[in-house]
């Protein structure tokens, strides 16, 4: 949720924030409104406590007729009390309602518009160039042997599959790679439950937009997840953290679930686009005032990943419309898929600000030892999508595939995969 305190000091920045993503801006005057009745319920109701409490110092003195007179007006004020206290029940809510309906304040460099309105921020790399005719991932997979769509489909349905042989030795190779790399930058490595409960993930703001891509199992009142973000952010949830020895770092490996409502028709072929797949993703606790900084260090250990695979990728700045509530500013790079002739996401990082550590109440004491709203960050740090980059930018003409460098040793110094 958003600081209402910012809210209060600038709406305007608030109101400016939801009309970049292309959110309904008249909702901070509505969740202005509600916070004004709260606070006026709150203050009622503790006027009306503070009397009652004093009355009742006086009928213990009183006699009589006062002591009558006293015990009318306790029972009115019982009375008064308990309305208060339900108005403020109700004032309550309706603030939480309107303050989880805003997103997160976006960062002031972020691009105004939707997903075609990205900042490029850099190019790394140039596009390979073949003498010979481009194969697309599926073709070069499936003469390896990596892939299996058909029996995929007929075990589970569209937009699943299998990793066969070497592919499955290759995701092991990037997820473990993925895995050094966290541990060696100090991160704690992290297998996380993928189902959690409700609060969890509507604390991470992912039953907002973005609900209808998310798995639900009914009966146990459960999420399945679709990033190990979700676990992680409700790993210290109601905690409060000491960042005495600066951030707290996780890289979480877990199995990834998305319905990928919406994408009817989209990335048909392949793995690019699908229901299942893994991912070693990096989260981060820390002061809100590090969070900025703390942005630039996940993405320059995405982009240290990116070099070890040897593609080519730019880097872009997403446009506000484009983000997840809880994001404040995202960062993604994208590697060139040679069979598309165009970029495509393998890994995205995210501010959220104190937007998450507000909804599940994680917090950290600052130097005077005062309790404050941690900030939150994820990022990628390998998935099952980036075997399309492998294949296709490092296809040879026999139907081969080079491996990169860095990558061999956790093939078993493989330097080349050849089709079966």
């Amino acid at each position: 949720m958003i600081d209402l305190k910012t809210l209060r000091d600038d709406p305007e920045a608030v109101r400016a924030s939801q009309r970049a993503r292309g959110e309904d801006a008249s909702l901070v005057d509505a969740l202005l409104s509600a916070d004004e009745r709260r606070r006026s319920a709150v203050s009622r109701a503790d006027n009306l406590r503070a009397e009652q409490k004093q009355l009742g110092k006086q009928v213990g003195k009183a006699q009589g007729e006062e002591r009558d007179a006293l015990l009318s007006r306790a029972k009115e004020l019982a009375a008064q009390v308990k309305e208060a206290e339900a108005e403020q029940a109700e004032t309550d809510a309706e603030l939480l309602r309107l303050q989880k309906a805003i997103q997160n304040v976006v960062e002031p460099d972020v691009p105004p518009g939707g997903e075609d309105d990205f900042a490029v921020l850099k190019h790394v790399g140039v596009p390979p160039e073949f003498d010979f005719e481009v194969k697309d991932h599926l073709e070069i997979g499936n003469a390896l042997g990596a892939f299996d769509m058909e029996r995929g489909a007929k075990v589970s349905g569209a937009r699943f599959y299998f990793l066969t042989g070497v592919g499955a030795q290759l995701e092991l190779a990037l997820l473990n790679m993925a895995a050094a790399q966290a541990t060696a930058a100090g991160f704690t490595l992290v297998v996380p439950p993928v189902l959690v409960r409700p609060e969890i993930m509507d604390g991470t703001g992912f039953l907002g937009a973005h609900s209808s891509e998310v798995y639900r199992l009914e009966e146990d009142d459960a999420y399945l997840v679709g990033t190990s973000e979700v676990p992680l952010a409700g790993y210290h949830s109601g905690e409060i953290l000491d960042f005495g020895d600066g951030p707290a770092r996780y890289a979480g490996w877990s199995t990834c679930f998305r319905r990928e409502a919406g994408s009817y028709g989209k990335d048909t072929r392949g793995i690019i686009r699908v229901h299942q797949f893994n991912k070693l993703e990096m989260f981060v606790y820390c002061r809100e005032e590090d969070a900025r900084d703390e942005h630039q260090r996940l993405l320059a250990w995405e982009e240290e990943m990116l070099a070890k695979i040897e593609v080519p990728y730019r880097v872009i700045d997403t446009a506000a419309g484009d983000l997840g509530s809880s994001a404040a500013r995202k960062f993604d790079c994208e590697a060139w898929v040679p069979s598309q002739q165009t970029y495509r996401e393998l890994t995205s990082t995210s501010n959220c600000t104190t937007f998450q550590a507000r909804r599940l109440n994680t917090r950290y004491r600052d130097a005077e030892g005062k309790t404050r709203f941690a900030a939150t960050l994820n990022g990628t740090l390998a998935t099952t999508r980036w075997i399309v980059a492998i294949l296709e930018n490092h296809q040879q003409p026999d139907g081969s595939v080079r491996v990169p460098e860095a990558l061999r040793p956790f093939l078993g110094g493989r330097e080349v995969l050849e089709p079966k």
